[in-house]
């Protein structure tokens, strides 16, 4: 029998025909075109538009103000601006010779004026109280107020006396540390933050410093990859993990991993780091500078890396790590009383949340809180570190730069954008640990106190348990809610708007008048030598008349900043000045 000859067809196109939808919506969108170029020439997408008025000339213009965005989720370029002043402020401080102290200046004839008046008022007003004359006390409360205004007005730092005289009685607390935890021997805190400087056998003085990271505790072991060299270490599962295998950080046995624990040390993990610290400086005898970030393990639980001024033994760094904890002084709350389906109600009459069988109003914060003034009250949880590692830094080393951008390396993420889940593993143990997070307290005015049989501080209708808007319950903070970047006060002596006006002047030092118009980082910055108060700035509206729009704005700033980087890279080839020479090279390519 014949077989039909089958005709061989012509091997199909993988382009799409010519003039069809598929090849419309391959076009590059103008929008994204223009966001892809903005980014590339470092120009902020989402400029504020800003109405100078100068109150000399009376001339008024629109300027454009970079956004400041510290995520590169909002705006790219500003974000990487800021982990750029982030690595400046980072190198400036770590390894400093001299003390950055600023020295407060004296107060003026002025300022002691208003404090010798101030002085009177506070006088008069005792004396009013003693001699029971109630009707003075609100004038003189009214001229005391009204002298603290000027005060603050003439730029003194702080306050005299505290802003609330009615202020509540704190809760004193016992200070006796825990019985479980090891003491901590505690020196007299010496002003001095520069660490130890070492002679070498070569003549030259090394003043090393540290790099440490603290880690919170086990909650169960984890999928993990460790590589020791080229050998690749069994995971405790008894299987080997690639860095991109999708059971990394996820739980072994998720039924028994702590994610409440987990979830609580996450909320408080602020509080303990502020309380090593602390620790830190007593136990070693002098004021221990740093300069770090807190990022998320691949577990989910948030760790710091700090760079540390100076140098210090490891066994004491251990020794504080274990010593250190932080007490929440909390109703308990480790059993739910109610669910979330059925939460008590509020109840207008009583002006509380009553159970919803019994009708009876829950135990007020006020008094859950006056039953932990006994003897024998237990803090409601206990938030401790985990462990310490610390390596020593040399300055100028290659290491040291490496340590800085290791540092710096997630601060314009989320913390949770670094570890978005891969896998349903992943995706599973974060959605369980969310879970845990979204039904535990985060403050005094939580609303899941409900859960646990306590109306909340401040208690007002409204509130739902299990969808508290605190940052504490998002997903992308997974509870921890304190600063990211977090740096002593004595680290370089300087502040970001300091090391930006640095990077300001010696820009404009260089290229000396070679660039015509303003570049978008320098726009809103008036000339210190007209004066502070010579300009007046307000935010424009998007629909004011003078206002073009974004897109004219951005395309005009890439502009700018072509022929300002043009300008100062022939500036910098030919400096107009020995000026020039006197700044550190690699602050043009930041402030660049």
């Amino acid at each position: 029998m014949n077989q039909p000859t089958l005709t061989p067809t012509p091997a199909e196109s993988t382009e799409p025909r010519p003039g069809s939808r598929a090849t419309r919506m391959r076009q590059p969108l103008a929008k994204e075109t223009l966001r892809t170029l903005a980014e590339s020439h470092n120009v902020c997408v989402r400029p504020l538009a800003i109405r100078r008025t100068d109150t000399v000339t009376g001339l008024t213009e629109v300027i454009e103000v970079p956004c400041g965005a510290t995520l590169a989720s909002k705006c790219k370029p500003c974000a990487e601006r800021g982990r750029r002043l982030r690595i400046q402020q980072l190198r400036e401080g770590w390894h400093l010779a001299d003390e950055p102290a600023v020295r407060p200046d004296r107060a003026g004839e002025d300022v002691l004026s208003l404090v010798r008046v101030r002085a009177h008022l506070e006088f008069e007003r005792a004396d009013a109280e003693r001699q029971a004359m109630w009707d003075q006390l609100p004038d003189l409360d009214e001229a005391i107020e009204d002298v603290d205004e000027a005060l603050a007005a003439t730029g003194l730092r702080g306050h005299l006396t505290p802003r609330d005289r009615d202020e509540k009685p704190r809760k004193a607390r016992s200070t006796r540390r825990r019985k479980d935890s090891p003491d901590l021997p505690r020196l007299p805190v010496d002003g001095r933050t520069i660490g130890r400087s070492y002679a070498g056998r070569d003549g030259k003085t090394y003043r090393p410093s540290m790099l440490v990271s603290l880690t919170l505790g086990s909650y169960g072991p984890v999928h993990s990859s460790i590589r020791r060299g080229a050998y690749l270490v069994p995971c405790e599962c008894g299987q080997r993990h690639g860095e991109r295998d999708d059971l990394l950080g996820t739980p072994i046995d998720p039924a028994a991993y702590d994610y409440r624990r987990a979830a609580l040390d996450a909320i408080h993990l602020a509080r303990v780091l502020d309380r090593w610290w602390q620790n830190l400086r007593r136990a070693a005898g002098w004021n221990v500078q740093y300069a770090g970030c807190v990022e998320m393990q691949r577990r989910l639980a948030p760790h710091g890396h700090f760079a540390v001024r100076g140098t210090l033994p490891r066994r004491l760094l251990k020794q504080v790590a274990a010593a250190t904890y932080h007490q929440v002084w909390w109703p308990a709350f480790d059993r739910p009383v109610y669910s979330v389906e059925r939460p008590p109600a509020w109840d207008a009459d009583q002006g509380a949340y009553v159970d919803s069988r019994t009708k009876q109003p829950l135990t007020t914060w006020s008094a859950a809180v006056d039953q932990l003034d006994t003897p024998d009250a237990e803090p409601a949880y206990v938030a401790r570190l985990g462990t310490i590692d610390a390596r020593g830094i040399d300055q100028g080393t290659k290491d040291a730069e490496r340590s800085i951008r290791y540092v710096t390396k997630y601060v314009t993420k989320d913390i949770a954008d670094q570890v978005s889940p891969r896998s349903e593993a992943q995706r599973a143990h974060f959605d369980r640990l969310h879970a845990e997070l979204s039904t535990l307290p985060c403050s005094p005015t939580c609303a899941n106190w409900l859960l646990y049989g306590v109306q909340p501080d401040k208690t007002k209708p409204g509130l739902v348990p299990g969808r508290c808007t605190g940052k504490v319950h998002q997903r992308r903070t997974l509870g921890f809610t304190g600063r990211r970047v977090l740096v002593s006060r004595q680290w370089s002596g300087k502040t970001l708007a300091d090391h930006r006006a640095d990077n300001r002047a010696w820009i404009r030092a260089v290229l000396a008048g070679a660039v015509d118009g303003e570049d978008q980082d320098q726009a809103a910055v008036p000339d210190p030598a007209d004066g502070a108060n010579r300009y007046h700035f307000e935010l424009a509206r998007p629909d004011d008349p003078d206002v073009p729009p974004v897109e004219h704005r951005i395309l005009r700033a890439i502009s700018t900043r072509i022929r300002w980087r043009q300008a100062l890279a022939q500036a910098r080839e030919n400096p107009p000045g020995a000026g020039s020479a006197t700044h550190d090279a690699t602050t043009l390519t930041q402030a660049a």
